[in-house]
Order: C-alpha cells, then structure tokens, then sequence
C-alpha cells in the first residue's frame, strides 16, 4: 500500500513513525508539507519522499490521510479532487464532518474519519473511527492496520459518535494531567518537595491504570478495595462526593462534547 500524507505534524509523525517501526517500507510513504524545515525533519527522521505541494507529487497512491489543521483543510483539499478514483481518504481532522469532505471533494464519498489523541505520539493512543458506506471491507481493513501504528484502534456505529469519542478520550488526556496536576500541588501543599510529589502523582496514575486494565473487574470494584472503612481513602472520597466532583467530570465532558458538535457546524461552512 502507498500512502500520501497531507500535512507532516505530530498525528502524521505518530502514523509515519508507527508504521516504519513495524517494518513498514519508507518508500512506500510520501508527504506533501509546505513548510521547509517541517519537509526536511520528515525526509531526515524516516527517509521518505516530501513535496511542498499536492501538484508535484507523482501519485497520492492507495491512502491519502488528511493530517492538516480543520482550519486549513477546505483549502488543502482542493487540489487533490483530479487524483482520486478509488483511494480511501483517511481524515484525523478534528471536528470535520464526512458530509463536508464529499462536498469539498467534489463528491468523492471513501472517507475515513477518526479521532485520535496525544498518547499516539508515543504508540499508547486511542484511535475511534468510522468509515463512510462508500468503503470496502477490504479498504476498513487496511485502515484499521494504518491506524494501529499510533495504538488501540475503536470503531462507531455512527459518525455522530465521534463528538462523544472527542469529549471522552480526545480532551481526555488533559483531563488527565489536569488530576496530575492537582494531585501534585496538594503534595507539595502538604510539604513533600515538588519533584518528589510529581514522582508520587506521575506513579500512582500509571500504576493504577495498568492495574485496571489488567484486572478483570470494574473499576468501581477497585476503588471499593482500597476504600477501607473509617480510613484516609474514605475521607477523602467522602470530601470529593461533598463536592460533587464526579457530576462536575461528566459536566465537563458532556459540555465537551456541545462544543465538538458546534465546532463540525463551525469548520464545515464553505
């Protein structure tokens, strides 16, 4: 399979690099970045062939992913409608919608959107995707195979899901660091030195989630196991529920998720 990149930023990186470190052949991967020095980083990092624009290249091949900023992507797309026949277009834009793409595409319908997020970066994402009626089994297949480069790979039954999959595991990481975050500045408040309690919070976070993904039972489960009793785990718990936070989490994520539909009617405007 040959694989056009539309735009070289981090998710490409993440893609390219997953991809090679699989085995994948580099010459088998083009990009087309229009920035010099961002061209010149991708053909140094993994020795594939680069192009300032979508007119020089040669082919767009079997895949074309579309890894250019939502902003950006009306315009970038452009020039890419004379080249495609039977190429799936694999977009890791947020926020665009299907419908929109076929229409800046000048009706071309095999589409792949997805949502990935920042863990990519390191081969630990979470990539949702839903494919257009207009793909293959064959072509889902294969995209499926592409995006596992970048980690665990999900698919919707509806592309209105991907809003919610934008809420949940999108934003999520920085919902993430945020508890991080928190949890540090209350070590510190307590008089643990900074690194020590940013060990301590980093730590815990890992360690508690490689726990629950390798324990068969629910994670209420194994919050109740370290909940003793009377103890210091209940009293903050205790202080958490006084404080609503679990309703203000799925606030938080419910508004996130208002504010990915709003955005989709946002960038899909001509």
């Amino acid at each position: 399979m040959d694989i056009t990149f539309i735009g070289g930023g981090n998710m490409a990186s993440a893609i390219m690099g997953g991809l090679i470190s699989r085995n994948f052949d580099p010459a088998r991967l083009r990009a087309v970045e229009i920035v010099p020095a961002l061209r010149e980083q991708l053909a140094q990092r993994f020795g594939i062939a680069t192009y300032a624009n979508i007119a020089e290249l040669p082919a767009v091949g079997d895949m074309v992913v579309l890894a250019v900023k939502p902003q950006q992507m009306h315009v970038a797309v452009q020039a890419l409608v004379p080249q495609l026949e039977r190429q799936v277009v694999l977009s890791i834009a947020a926020g665009i919608r299907i419908a929109d793409l076929t229409r800046w595409l000048g009706g071309y319908d095999r589409i792949v959107r997805c949502m990935p997020n920042t863990p990519a970066l390191i081969g630990a994402g979470i990539t949702a995707a839903y494919a257009s009626p207009a793909v293959t089994p064959e072509q889902r297949d294969a995209t499926d195979t592409i995006l596992r480069a970048m980690g665990k790979v999900v698919w919707v039954e509806g592309e209105a899901r991907l809003d919610a999959v934008t809420a949940v595991s999108g934003s999520g990481p920085a919902y993430v660091f945020y508890f991080i975050e928190a949890l540090r500045d209350a070590a510190t408040e307590l008089g643990l030195a900074r690194e020590t309690a940013n060990t301590l919070a980093m730590e815990t976070f890992l360690g508690a989630v490689k726990l629950a993904a390798q324990d068969s039972e629910d994670v209420a489960k194994l919050r109740e196991r370290v909940t003793s009793k009377g103890g210091t785990t209940e009293a903050a718990l205790k202080s958490m529920a006084k404080d609503s936070v679990r309703e203000a989490i799925i606030r938080a994520v419910i508004a996130a998720n208002a504010r990915g539909r709003e955005l989709g009617q946002e960038l899909g405007k001509d």
